[in-house]
């Protein structure tokens, strides 16, 4: 490859500083917290990225609880038929689990294969999709799209059970080339219609993906200009070995982990040649990106809007509220107000991401969400959260100013000026109040 995704080197014009260990945090990752953003700086770039690539970031509670715990609130969710419960279940993981890296690719593949609760009326099936989804974050696509395409949830969602010779459904083949992998304009309507050809036989018994051959157009199909008794395996071979196809993967990875207008066409090309290349793997591509110096610039730093999950989960971990957390059905309630209802994204293409994520109404409700957080009106019972210090303790500015510098960086990710200090700190009763502001400044809405 060329220089456009150099691995990034620490020199005077981008230093390895908190700034830029708390930006891979937030970006990447679901935040940190600032006790251990020395130890990122002490150790350098490659051992702190590789740790998130292991999935080893800082773990709040033991690896064997949070599985354990994970297991049991999980079962208890599906088990009581409440779709608020086992949204509880992944905000648990998003506020507990160590390989926060995996599980904001989660939330991306969520997105990216938009499936919901809505039509599927399952949360077995909603939660295994999950699980798939977790499992094949970083694989070959090709693995993962497998998968997902036949699993029930998908089939129900998007009506591939009642797909079968002479009477073809149309829904998953458009969406298949429309949103999981070539994008408009990389497919003609044609190829739509021999794509559900393709896929024909495959219906859902007892939550299971069942292949019937009766169902199935064994006759000769033409997609994307070649021949053949396709079936639903040489489909989505045909699909990936399209340079399309790695564009737009690329594409996804590019608004997850880099800013807006950070990559040009020329970079998102190079990536994508590159993926092609490594048959789609995706775990390749991440880490290219992870590792570049164009990824640690000034440019890409602060420079996207955070989706409600993002914004939520980094305040709890950045703030150390995991020793004390708020609770999980009251965090996907917010996540759901501020526009990200895990499990109901809001049509086939998910969510929008970026600027969309901002309007008069999800700019109160992150405000608000602020408010009630250091209030401690998310836990149950109510409980105020300490921060640095007892508020109560605190008898001037600028004694509280002196508190604020470590918020700013891991809610901000920047350095505030004094005279922003000044106006977070005026005639606030103490750091809570401060912490509260910060929280529900716009600068905290980016990352």
């Amino acid at each position: 490859m060329s220089d456009y995704w150099k691995r990034y080197e620490p020199s005077a014009q981008q230093p390895w500083d908190w700034p830029r260990v708390v930006h891979l945090h937030r970006r990447a990752g679901l935040g940190i917290a600032w006790e251990h953003v020395g130890r990122d700086i002490d150790d350098g770039p490659d051992t702190a990225i590789q740790r998130m690539l292991d999935g080893e970031c800082a773990s709040v509670i033991d690896p064997n609880e949070f599985r354990n715990v994970s297991q049991v609130i999980g079962d208890a969710a599906i088990a009581s038929g409440d779709p608020e419960r086992l949204k509880a279940w992944w905000w648990y993981r998003l506020i507990f689990a160590a390989d926060t890296l995996r599980e904001r690719a989660t939330v991306m593949w969520h997105s990216h294969f938009a499936t919901s609760n809505a039509k599927v009326h399952d949360l077995h099936l909603m939660q295994e999709q999950n699980e798939i989804l977790r499992q094949h974050a970083f694989g070959p696509f090709r693995e993962m799209l497998s998968v997902v395409v036949r699993h029930p949830a998908m089939l129900l969602w998007l009506d591939a059970d009642s797909n079968r010779v002479g009477h073809a459904n149309e829904n998953l083949a458009r969406e298949l080339l429309e949103l999981f992998t070539l994008g408009i304009g990389n497919y003609t309507e044609e190829d739509v219609k021999q794509a559900a050809r393709c896929l024909t036989g495959w219906t859902v018994r007892n939550r299971q993906a069942q292949f019937r051959e009766e169902r199935f157009d064994a006759s000769d199909k033409t997609v994307l200009e070649r021949t053949g008794k396709f079936n639903i395996d040489d489909l989505l071979h045909l699909v990936c070995e399209q340079p399309a196809t790695s564009r737009r993967l690329v594409g996804r990875i590019c608004q997850w982990l880099m800013g807006e207008n950070v990559v040009d066409a020329e970079g998102l090309e190079e990536l994508a040649e590159g993926l092609q290349a490594r048959d789609l793997d995706i775990g390749w591509a991440v880490e290219t990106v992870l590792r570049s110096a164009r990824f640690f610039s000034d440019d890409n730093i602060c420079s996207r809007v955070s989706s409600p999950v993002d914004f939520i989960a980094t305040a709890v971990r950045a703030l150390g509220l995991t020793k004390s957390p708020p609770s999980t059905p009251l965090l996907a309630s917010w996540s759901a107000r501020m526009g990200q209802d895990l499990f109901y994204p809001p049509n086939v293409a998910g969510w929008p991401g970026g600027r969309a994520w901002l309007n008069s109404r999800t700019i109160v409700a992150r405000a608000n969400f602020a408010s009630d957080l250091v209030a401690g009106r998310l836990r149950v019972p109510t409980e105020v959260p300490v921060f640095g210090v007892d508020g109560a303790g605190v008898e001037s500015v600028d004694e509280l100013l002196k508190f604020l510098p470590t918020y700013e960086a891991v809610l901000w990710g920047r350095r505030a000026s004094d005279e922003q200090r000044r106006e977070m700190a005026k005639g606030v009763a103490g750091i809570s109040e401060c912490v509260g502001r910060l929280l529900a400044h716009p600068h905290a809405y980016v990352n």
